[in-house]
């Protein structure tokens, strides 16, 4: 799969309740808002680059990337942020990460391409771990625009949970070897310990 045809969407849409109801992806996290964190690692994975974001759409656009806020109000989650990408995408595939993510791997949309591709499947999704401690992470995902009819009626259909949607499409699980890349930084207090690891 040619990595150029992949469109990635940074979501940043959601309240950031756990934080304080503050904008997680402009928390400045070693010396740069966490959403640029985000964006220096998987920009190079992927053909172009852009951001979902529901308030503070200024600072974003400053990356230099379109930024799109949610076609369904209420913030209503990361499904409302893929919907939203997978409306404004051009290309074949649209790959999805957090803005609270800024340790995510190199090699995310590799990974994700060659397992789509080699099981014909319409989405991939990114797990770590084994047995009971497998852990899906299905905000890092890679999905066919095509999907773009199925999610939209789900939504309409009062659907909101991300991983009930994928469960009745043709999904492949992707193991990651690293479970610290897919941290995600929900708190202050998160953010502080972090910022010194």
């Amino acid at each position: 799969m040619d990595l150029n045809q992949i469109t990635g969407l940074i979501l940043a849409g959601g309240r950031g309740t756990r934080m304080g109801t503050v904008d997680k992806g402009l928390q400045q996290f070693r010396g740069a808002p966490m959403a640029l964190h985000v964006m220096m690692r998987l920009q190079p994975q992927v053909g172009t680059l852009m951001i979902n974001a529901n308030q503070n759409l200024g600072p974003y656009e400053a990356f230099g990337v379109e930024v799109w806020p949610d076609q369904i109000g209420g913030f209503a989650g990361p499904l409302a942020g893929l919907h939203t990408g997978l409306s404004h995408c051009e290309t074949e595939f649209l790959v999805t990460a957090p803005c609270d993510s800024p340790f995510l791997p190199l090699d995310l949309v590799e990974r994700l391409a060659h397992a789509l591709e080699e099981k014909h499947a319409d989405i991939a999704v990114a797990v770590t771990g084994s047995g009971e401690q497998r852990q899906p992470h299905p905000v890092f995902c890679l999905v066919r625009t095509t999907l773009l009819p199925n999610l939209e009626a789900y939504l309409h259909g009062g659907g909101r949970k991300i991983d009930a949607w994928y469960a009745s499409l043709a999904t492949v699980e992707v193991e990651f070897p690293d479970e610290s890349a897919f941290r995600n930084i929900n708190s202050l207090e998160e953010l502080k310990r972090y910022e010194l690891d």
